[in-house]
């Protein structure tokens, strides 16, 4: 199987179908020649390799193998399929019109803190049939990378871990995380879905069937590290936290005189949840620009960005630009820089922040939010879509 292991190890992080019947076939041919090659009979192997590719070619395996490249509409079939099983009261709590504020009215507190009624929109896993929450990691794998998936995943065990360290406190659960769909899926639509519960809320907007957004999205752990139990050492947002450390310790004190603008820290992100946020929010540009940077701390800065972006397949606009925006670009710290002080930074753009924070919980508690200023909730494309729409 070494032409199979090549591309599960080397190449495409993704293989196609047709990859992996590629490598199927050319070993199975191998084997047929080394059997004869030894002088035994290649008789039972010929046919199968016959009747393989029979069945092959009866199922269409070429016209799927498309599809499995295409995350778009990996995303929209498996909406669909999810959607064929709902019953009316799942299809009741699931499904929500496009229009209107529901799709944007998002969260990352336990349900009984969701102002005002303590209650999160969507079907949740709770809810839901074995099949239906399987479609639903489906979903999620068809637009998170594998490392994405791992943290989203992750994230949604920390809940175990606080449910044993607050004495089985019920609004610890695991299997508290809603799914909503806004809009029909469809091949060619305008639509879009959620994923959220405590400290996980991935928001996507599928415009014409081609484009997708991403943000807002936000990540948190908590305890951001786990010191006892059996996932003792457990660190969620590691990444997230150990590089920014080394980017802000490797500036030169001039560089940290801009870059560091305060020491008390604030006590959450300063977007919040709000629907959308502008660059006013922040007020006053300050933080050190990316053009005073070194090339080594800017290729810190850039990694740093990706492990935000990164959390995505290359499916969306903004995680293939953003990381690579570097118009305005600017790196804030804010608190103490030694480990385990409590400490606040962000990057911000003309067009994008990622912001994070490590303040609560004698700074155990990590909460961290990539928000685009035009794109939340696919504003711009969907106002570029009108823009068009109107134009014709």
């Amino acid at each position: 199987m070494h032409a199979l292991l090549r591309i599960l190890v080397v190449g495409n992080p993704r293989p196609s179908a047709l990859e992996y019947l590629a490598a199927f076939l050319k070993d199975f041919r191998m084997a047929i020649h080394n059997r004869a090659q030894a002088g035994l009979s290649t008789t039972t192997t010929g046919w199968l390799l016959g009747f393989v590719c029979f069945v092959v070619a009866s199922l269409g395996f070429g016209s799927t193998c498309a599809l499995a490249d295409n995350p778009v509409e990996e995303m929209t079939q498996t909406a669909q399929r999810i959607v064929a099983l709902l019953d009316e009261a799942q299809r009741a709590k699931c499904l929500q019109p496009f229009e209107g504020s529901a799709r944007e009215q998002w969260n990352f507190v336990p349900d009984k803190f969701i102002v005002p009624e303590g209650k999160r929109n969507g079907l949740p896993l709770t809810e839901m049939t074995s099949q239906q929450r399987l479609l639903t990691h489906a979903l999620l794998s068809t637009v998170l990378s594998n490392s994405g998936y791992h943290k989203a995943v992750s994230i949604m065990a920390l809940e175990q871990v606080l449910f044993e360290m607050e004495n089985s406190n019920p609004i610890r659960n695991s299997d508290q995380y809603y799914l909503s769909v806004y809009g029909q899926p469809e091949a060619n639509g305008t639509w879009g879905w959620r994923f959220e519960g405590h400290h996980l809320s991935l928001n996507f907007t599928i415009q014409g069937g081609q484009h997708i957004a991403v943000t807002p999205v936000f990540w948190g752990s908590n305890p951001a590290e786990v010191r006892q139990g059996p996932l003792n050492g457990l660190r969620v947002l590691d990444e997230e936290e150990s590089l920014a450390r080394e980017l802000v310790e490797s500036l030169t004190p001039d560089q940290r005189g801009k870059a560091i603008v305060a020491m008390d820290v604030p006590g959450d992100l300063l977007t919040g949840n709000q629907p959308a946020v502008a660059a006013e929010v922040f007020g006053p540009l300050v933080g050190i620009p990316f053009g005073e940077l070194s090339a080594p701390q800017q290729q810190k800065l850039r990694q740093l960005m990706q492990y935000y972006t990164g959390n995505f397949r290359s499916v969306s606009d903004a995680a293939d630009s953003q990381e690579n925006d570097d118009k305005g670009l600017r790196f804030v710290w804010v608190g103490d820089t030694k480990p385990g002080a409590p400490h606040y930074y962000r990057i911000q753009s003309e067009s994008h922040v990622f912001e994070y924070d490590k303040t609560q919980n004698d700074a155990n508690h990590i909460h961290a939010a990539w928000r685009d200023f035009e794109g939340d909730f696919g504003r711009d494309l969907l106002q570029k879509h009108y823009q068009q729409e109107h134009q014709r």
